[in-house]
């Protein structure tokens, strides 16, 4: 049985600046996101609609706002919508936590859907774009999670080799080291199988050789939903909330929407003409 390490969260203080693990992270993620998407506009299929560098940082930045904005509402609306109805002032409080993936999914999906607007782009050709270099950022944000000994799974076997005391959690339970599972579900697996996927000419091309595009948005969106539902039995629901129907957590029913909205839009790509 292993005992989380208690990291100091500050990575770096100079004089009254603290610069914290957590946002390093952050920082990890929105780098690897613009290399990783100008190798992606490299493609023949991207080149040949013209993407270059700069598009990729204006997408970066409509992407950051989408994430914040909407990762921070949507842990507001998802997870603590009374408190917040009476703590009106304490939704902009980002710097004491809560932020939600699946808001921040939706707020990246405005922002790219204002993005391809104003650019006068396709809304699945950016989000085929976009997908792949997603799952490295989730995986950098898990390394974050992981660092601060905070969203620790649940009770687990002390047999199992790598079963953690995480002293956060108020107990010495040994507990799933969930954001691992996380990190390499969520972030290398998923990775690995968009980058490969939206690299082969099946992913923009039907038989015929016509460009389509949503097939890697919809395998993302299934992926991810599926890894996280997986994810979420591993990891210890929100002491507030805790299990609702079925038995399932929070994070996993709002999987569901995504898991089928993601075989939608792959089912409609294959068909359209």
């Amino acid at each position: 049985m292993l005992i989380h390490p208690q990291f100091d969260p500050v990575a770096l203080a100079l004089g009254p600046v603290q610069v914290h693990w957590y946002g390093l992270t952050y920082l990890a993620a929105f780098g690897l996101f613009y290399w990783l998407a100008t190798r992606r506009i490299l493609q023949p299929v991207y080149a040949a609609r013209g993407w270059t560098p700069r598009e990729v940082e204006d997408l970066l930045f409509y992407g950051i706002v989408g994430v914040i904005l909407g990762g921070r509402l949507g842990y507001v609306l998802f997870y603590k919508p009374a408190y917040y109805l009476a703590h009106p002032a304490e939704i902009v409080a980002v710097w004491k936590g809560g932020m939600a993936f699946h808001g921040g999914l939706l707020g990246v999906i405005v922002a790219l859907a204002v993005f391809a607007w104003v650019r006068k782009r396709r809304f699945l050709e950016v989000t085929d774009l976009v997908a792949p270099c997603v799952p490295t950022g989730l995986a950098c944000g898990r390394v974050g999670n992981f660092i601060n000994g905070e969203l620790w799974g649940r009770a687990a076997d002390a047999s199992l080799p790598w079963a953690m005391v995480f002293p956060q959690s108020g107990t010495d339970l040994p507990r799933h080291p969930s954001q691992v599972y996380q990190f390499l579900m969520e972030g290398l697996l998923l990775f690995a199988i968009l980058w490969l996927y939206g690299r082969s000419r099946g992913a923009h091309h039907r038989a015929d050789g016509t460009v389509v595009w949503g097939r890697v948005s919809g395998l993302f969106l299934v992926g991810y939903g599926m890894f996280r539902f997986i994810a979420e039995y591993f990891r210890e629901p929100d002491s507030f909330l805790g299990l609702l129907a079925l038995n399932l957590s929070m994070g996993q029913w709002l999987c569901v929407p995504m898991v089928v909205a993601g075989a939608l839009i792959w089912v409609w790509a294959g068909r359209r003409a």
